[in-house]
């Protein structure tokens, strides 16, 4: 049995739509993990592992795209 893809077309990509997409993904996930630490357990505050660390990952995606741009004719 075979499966059909489209992985071969050309389509073009958009670096800045994905970043946008990461943005917003963070910025509505954030609050919800930190809603979640206040309601349970708020002794220890677990989220200041993930919040700052998913921050480093946006702040790369966003100089990957916006700053060490490649030349669109590669």
């Amino acid at each position: 049995m075979t499966h059909s893809t489209n992985w071969d077309n050309d389509t073009p990509i958009n670096p800045a739509k994905g970043f946008r997409i990461h943005l917003i993904v963070f910025v509505l996930t954030t609050p919800a993990i930190w809603l979640v630490w206040y309601l349970t357990d708020s002794s220890y505050p677990w989220p200041l592992w993930s919040t700052p660390a998913w921050a480093v990952g946006l702040l790369f995606h966003y100089l990957g795209v916006f700053v060490f741009k490649k030349s669109s004719n590669q």
